[in-house]
């Protein structure tokens, strides 16, 4: 297994039940995956009950219905010491080779021979930034999702957010108060209905694998929105504080600039622009395709069947970079490991 976080652990908990030998190999040096790097304000969409790991429910935080990022990064290095999973840190892997057992994992603490391989890795490490043309003029200070950690570090600056997602969001409500803040998204922001949160969002999840798994289409969250309206965001939003502006078309060394023209000078951009998969360790296999992807079955590699990816979003399984969603795909994925490893001559 490459990767300690959320989706590692869930996968664990499964190979532990499941007799099978194995290792967890985590490049961080501290337990908790990236959510022991997000921004201060962040909370959970769902209660603590409803965004919990397979085996046991994430406890409740005190005085919050919607635990921080620091409660679940707590919970998952409890999680991680209450099954004994057999975590090696820090492990950096530089790359997965075949070989006559399956595999082998050549890291900076040494090889070891797997005859599966589970990577985990999620995206934290590869913050996506879109070219803007005069994006390297610009003199103010620019930083990506990754690096934020709390408003107050803007406090009376000019900031510009970009990023019509939930990150975009809630990082520009939360500057709102105490920054002159300017909202960039690329389209119209489409907000949720305000009752919905993370547990009718994995209902959603649910459904749309049964109507795939039964021929149908089911459009899912994308038929009613793509902003999960939170407090802040939601407060931030009636309030006038959390207007969008179109896209710009390039920055100038004060700003952006749009196509007509028009500018608007500030001191810092926060690009919510959002991540790619972090794969680097495969690429010695020689498996990626178009759009750097890796062809799979559900988690299973097409053309590596020993090899699964698990908890990459939609792409290896609806709902599987959600806390409560990645028990489901991990569970599969062991049981086919499992079958594997199990069959004579496999």
């Amino acid at each position: 297994m490459i990767g300690g976080g959320q989706a590692g652990l869930a996968a664990g908990y499964y190979l532990r039940r499941a007799g099978l030998d194995f290792v967890i190999l985590d490049a961080a040096t501290e337990p908790g995956g990236a959510w022991q790097h997000y921004w201060e304000s962040l909370r959970l969409f769902s209660p603590a009950m409803y965004s919990s790991l397979p085996g046991w429910p994430m406890p409740p935080q005190a005085g919050a219905q919607y635990p921080d990022a620091q409660h679940v990064a707590a919970y998952l290095a409890a999680y991680e010491k209450r099954y004994e999973l057999p975590v090696q840190r820090p492990v950096w892997v530089a790359g997965v080779k075949r070989s006559a057992e399956g595999f082998t994992v050549h890291s900076d603490a040494g090889a070891w021979s797997a005859a599966a391989v589970v990577l985990a890795t999620g995206s934290w490490q590869r913050p996506f930034v879109p070219t803007v043309p005069g994006r390297r003029t610009f003199t103010g200070r620019q930083l990506h999702t990754y690096g934020y950690r709390r408003a107050s570090d803007f406090a009376g600056q000019r900031v510009t957010v970009v990023g019509g997602g939930n990150s975009g969001a809630q990082i520009a409500a939360d500057l709102a108060a105490v920054a002159e803040t300017r909202w960039v998204t690329r389209r119209p922001p489409h907000f949720l209905p305000d009752d919905i949160d993370g547990r009718a969002l994995f209902g959603l999840a649910t459904q749309r694998v049964r109507a795939s798994a039964d021929g149908h289409h089911h459009a899912g969250v994308a038929s009613l929105g793509d902003i999960v309206a939170t407090g802040p965001v939601r407060a931030a939003r009636d309030s006038g504080l959390l207007a969008a502006h179109p896209v710009f078309a390039r920055l100038g060394a004060d700003g952006p600039v749009w196509a007509d023209g028009s500018t608007w000078d500030c001191d810092a951009i926060i690009w919510c622009t959002g991540f790619r998969p972090d794969l680097a360790a495969l690429r010695p296999l020689g498996l990626r395709q178009s759009r750097g992807r890796i062809p799979t079955d559900g988690t299973r590699a097409l053309e590596e069947p020993r090899l699964h990816l698990l908890g990459y979003g939609d792409w290896t399984g609806p709902a599987s970079a959600t806390l409560i969603g990645v028990g489901r795909t991990a569970r599969t994925a062991v049981q086919q490991i499992a079958d594997l490893i199990r069959t004579p001559h496999a």
